[in-house]
């Protein structure tokens, strides 16, 4: 038997370092996420504080000017949407009465009328009354809950002091990581090593930067429709589904559900609703056959349900920060099938079939 040569030794090294690597990540999963935030936004960034930088702009300073207008950006909408979050709910459980004397006296009889199902509206009621002493009980016992709630909310607070922090640092130190990362690679790979990352750089950064485009676009054409038709709480809603989008269909589900149950408490028919549906229909039109071609590119080749897998697979592997995870490494992923399938077809396995 032969002894392995070294070249398989290395493979091997490498195929352990990965799989160590992986299991770190696995391990590291609930602390990681704003720093992979941080990162991510630092890579949306880096090119407008790159410019700055031309512009004798030190990047400490230019790297402050972006996250100043990120923070300004941040407090803006979150001034815009919380309120009319928190008015929207307010109205839907004053209008809870009006809407359940609707069910009983407009949806019930017509269910009853076309498929001869009987609608009781008021067993929910009966049903919290018969089991009140159970649902008490239920919520003694998750009192003891509170305290990793607390912890939740210490955590989430002090992620939210965490990634600009983060962020500061990638943005200003982003060359110098590229330099210590390309300096890392061993040099009889550096070469198609290099090639493949700037592949990826290319797929991913055209992606996500094209994504948030779409996604303030879509936002705006939501609102604007949702106010044509008539709709309370227009940008509310418009805005929620603009910003859903990144994930395919997803913002036009929610975006659909939102503007209905609104429009079924606003107008208490269906009639006023079709317009509101057809607002969703054409931007789902819109961002298919023209935003997403147009402005993200359809060669970058990120399949909608290959973006969904990615999205459900790494969320639960990872959670909050496999969300975060999923899309750059299935940019990446992308690329490595590409450049396999390209040696494939030109290898003997190939051709001598």
């Amino acid at each position: 038997m032969e002894p392995p040569r070294s070249g398989d030794l290395n493979y091997l090294w490498w195929l352990a370092l990965a799989g160590a690597g992986g299991l770190l990540l696995y391990l590291l999963a609930p602390i990681l996420t704003p720093f992979l935030l941080a990162a991510i936004l630092a890579y949306v960034c880096n090119p407008l504080v790159v410019r700055m930088h031309k512009r004798k702009v030190g990047r400490a300073f230019a790297a402050a000017l972006v996250l100043l207008l990120l923070f300004i950006a941040f407090i803006v909408m979150l001034l815009i949407l919380l309120p009319l979050l928190v008015k929207q709910v307010r109205t839907m459980a004053e209008q809870a009465p009006l809407y359940i004397d609707w069910l009983k006296n407009i949806v019930g009889p017509w269910v009853e009328r076309v498929f001869g199902i009987q609608l009781e509206v008021g067993f929910v009621r009966d049903w919290v009354a018969e089991h009140m002493a159970e649902i008490r009980g239920l919520a003694a016992k998750l009192l003891p809950s509170l305290k990793s709630g607390g912890l939740a909310l210490v955590a989430f607070f002090v992620n939210l002091v965490l990634v600009p922090m983060v962020l500061f640092y990638f943005l200003r130190d982003w060359d110098k990581l590229v330099v210590l990362i390309d300096e890392a690679i061993p040099r009889r790979w550096h070469d198609q090593a290099v090639t493949i990352l700037r592949e990826i750089d290319e797929v991913l950064g055209q992606f996500l930067r094209g994504q948030l485009l779409v996604m303030l676009l879509m936002g705006v054409f939501y609102t604007l429709g949702l106010w044509l038709a008539g709709l309370d709480y227009a940008l509310s809603v418009g805005m929620i589904a603009g910003l859903v989008t990144f994930v395919p269909y997803l913002g036009f589900i929610i975006g659909v559900s939102l503007a209905t149950l609104t429009g079924l408490l606003q107008f208490h028919e269906f009639t006023p609703l079709i317009w509101v549906w057809v607002v969703f229909v054409s931007g789902n039109l819109l961002e298919g056959y023209v935003l997403v071609p147009g402005v993200v590119g359809e060669r970058i080749g990120l399949h909608p349900v290959a973006v969904i897998f990615a999205l459900l697979a790494f969320g639960q592997l990872f959670g909050f920060f496999g969300v975060l995870l999923a899309l750059p490494a299935s940019a990446a992923l992308l690329v490595w099938l590409r450049l396999v399938r390209n040696k494939y077809l030109v290898s003997d396995v190939y051709k001598s079939g």
